[in-house]
C-alpha cells in the first residue's frame, strides 16, 4: 500500500434547507432581499437538515476502506460528494485519479438508450475516450453476461441485469478510485462472487476503493478500514472488526440507550487504530490490542486429552443492551461436563450459556456463532429455523440453561463465539440480549496433517499418473 494520499476530506457538512410549506419558498426568495434593503434583521424561512456535519479523513492509494452506518446515517451523500456529484456545503475534498462509482441502481444510465448506447454514455462519463471504450468494449459485455438484451432498451432490464451492466463498465474503466454503494447486493450469488474477484484484482492494481455495505461480514473480510457514520456524523474510524461490532451494537440498541451510546463512542473510540492499516496489519491489531490475551498460554499439542487455560481469555467482548433478557456463563464443555477451551479437531463439544428473562417476550430463538481473529463469520446455529417452532412465550423470572452440541472442523488456531437470544420486542424481531467475543478457545495442531485453510473439509489427496514416465524419468 502506497503511502500517497489519494483522498481526503477535512470538515465536510452537507446541510439542506427544509420547507414546511411551499409559500415559505417564495417568503425565503423574496423577504431576505427585502429585509437587507431596509436594514432590519435577517429571518429564515426554512429549518436546517445536516445530512452530513464535520466529516474528516484520510484514505492512501491502495486502501479498501468500508463506510458502515443506519440508514439515513449519511453514507451514500458522502459517496455523491466524493464522486462530485454533490458539492459540500462546507469543508474540503481532495481527489486524486479517475473515479469510477457505482451508487445509485442505473445511475448515469438513460432508460431509454439500448445497452450499447448506455455503454458508450457511461464510459463517457467516467473520462474515456471513444477509442478506449472500443478497446475496452468485449470485455464489459462478456463480464456483464446479458446477452440479446444489450440491444434493448435499459428500461426493459431487471434490477440485476442493470446493475451487471453498470458494474461491467465501472470496473473496466481501470479506475483509481472505485466506489460501490451496496449495488452488489441485487445480483445473484454467482455474479457477486465475480465481482468480488474483480474488485480484489482491481485493489491488487494498487486501487483505492470505498465500499458501502450493511453486510458486517463483508466489510470484515474485504476492508482494510472502516468509518462509522449515524446522523450526519462520524463516530469512529478504525478495524473493519471493532466499527462492525461498534455498529451492530448501535443498531439493535434499544432506542432510549442510542444517545448513551452514540456518546460513549464518541468520547472513546473516535481514533484511528494505526492509520491506513492492510489486512495483516488489522489482524495484527486485533490480536494484539485487544482481541485476546494469551501471554503465557500453553497448549501441549502432544497430549491427547482437552484442557482449559485461564489466560486464554477474550478482551475483546463487547455487549448488546438488554431487552428483557440477559446471557451469563457462556462455556465451552466436553460431552462429559468438563470446561475445556483447548479444543482437538474432529471432536465434539457443547457451547453452553444461560439466559434469565426480565420481561414478557414471544417467538424467542436462541443462536450461536464462531469467528476468525479478524471477525470473519465461519458458522454458527440457532434454535429454531423460524417463528413456528420459536419458544412462543417466556415470562419474568424464567431461566432457560442453552446448549448447542457442535463438531471442531477447524484447523490450528484462535476462534471467538458469540451468544445471542432475539425475540420480538413491539411486534419486531430484535435482539434481547448478545454478546460478541463473550468466549474464546484454540485448536490445538494435529501431526502431520494434510489440511489447509480454516476449515478442516477432511479431504483425501490422490494423484494417480495415467500417462508418460515415471517420476524418475525410467519406464516400467
Amino acid at each position: 500500500m502506497s503511502s500517497e494520499i489519494i483522498i481526503s476530506a477535512k470538515n465536510i457538512g452537507k446541510y439542506y434547507q427544509i420547507y414546511h410549506k411551499p409559500r415559505d419558498r417564495l417568503k425565503q426568495l423574496v423577504i431576505p432581499r427585502i429585509r437587507r434593503a431596509l436594514r432590519v434583521g435577517q429571518k429564515s424561512y426554512y429549518s436546517e437538515f445536516r445530512a452530513l456535519n464535520g466529516i474528516s479523513f484520510d484514505i492512501k492509494r491502495g486502501e479498501t476502506v468500508g463506510i458502515v452506518g443506519r440508514n439515513g446515517s449519511g453514507k451514500s451523500t458522502l459517496l455523491q460528494i466524493i464522486c462530485g456529484t454533490l458539492n459540500p456545503s462546507s469543508g474540503e475534498l481532495a481527489t486524486r485519479g479517475r473515479i469510477a462509482a457505482l451508487l445509485e441502481l442505473g445511475s448515469g444510465f438513460n432508460p431509454e438508450f439500448t445497452g450499447q448506447e448506455n455503454v458508450y454514455m457511461n464510459g463517457a462519463l467516467l473520462g474515456l475516450s471513444r477509442k478506449e471504450i472500443d478497446a475496452r468494449y468485449e470485455d464489459i459485455i462478456r463480464f456483464a453476461d446479458i446477452g440479446e438484451f444489450l440491444d434493448q432498451p435499459v428500461k426493459t432490464y431487471s434490477s440485476g441485469m442493470t446493475v451487471r451492466l453498470a458494474f461491467a463498465v465501472a470496473i473496466n474503466a481501470d479506475p483509481e478510485i472505485l466506489i460501490v454503494d451496496e449495488a452488489l447486493a441485487v445480483g445473484d450469488e454467482l455474479f457477486q462472487r465475480k465481482c468480488f474477484a474483480r474488485i480484489a484484482a482491481i485493489k491488487e492494481k494498487g486501487a483505492t476503493i470505498l465500499f458501502v455495505s450493511h453486510a458486517g461480514g463483508t466489510v470484515i473480510e474485504l476492508c482494510d478500514r472502516a468509518i462509522l457514520l449515524d446522523s450526519g456524523e462520524q463516530l469512529a474510524i478504525g478495524t473493519p472488526k471493532k466499527i462492525v461490532e461498534q455498529y451492530q451494537k448501535l443498531l439493535y440498541a434499544p432506542s432510549d440507550m442510542r444517545a448513551q451510546i452514540r456518546s460513549a463512542i464518541l468520547a472513546g473510540d473516535r481514533i484511528d487504530l494505526g492509520g491506513a492499516l492492510n489486512i495483516a496489519d488489522a489482524r495484527r491489531a486485533s490480536r494484539d490490542n485487544g482481541a485476546q490475551r494469551i501471554a503465557g498460554a500453553a497448549l501441549d499439542d502432544e497430549g491427547d486429552e482437552e484442557s482449559f487455560d485461564p489466560s486464554l481469555v477474550p478482551a475483546s467482548t463487547m455487549e448488546y443492551e438488554s431487552q428483557g433478557a440477559l446471557i451469563r456463563d457462556a462455556s465451552i464443555r466436553t460431552l462429559d461436563g468438563r470446561a475445556v477451551n483447548n479444543l482437538f479437531r474432529g471432536r465434539t463439544y457443547r457451547y453452553c450459556y444461560t439466559v434469565s428473562f426480565s420481561a414478557h417476550v414471544t417467538n424467542i430463538r436462541f443462536g450461536m456463532m464462531v469467528k476468525t481473529i479478524s471477525g470473519v463469520e465461519l458458522g454458527g446455529g440457532v434454535s429454531a429455523s423460524g417463528y413456528q417452532h420459536a419458544l412462543s412465550y417466556v415470562g419474568p423470572g424464567a431461566t432457560y440453561e442453552v446448549e448447542f452440541t457442535f463438531t471442531c472442523s477447524l484447523n490450528p488456531g484462535v476462534y471467538f463465539l458469540n451468544a445471542g437470544v432475539v425475540g420480538n420486542v413491539d411486534e419486531t424481531e430484535t435482539y434481547l440480549h448478545r454478546l460478541i467475543d463473550i468466549a474464546t478457545f484454540r485448536v490445538s495442531n494435529v501431526p502431520n496433517s494434510l489440511a489447509t485453510g480454516t476449515v478442516d473439509f477432511q479431504i483425501v489427496p490422490d494423484a494417480k499418473q495415467i500417462e508418460g514416465n515415471y517420476g524418475d524419468g525410467n519406464e516400467r
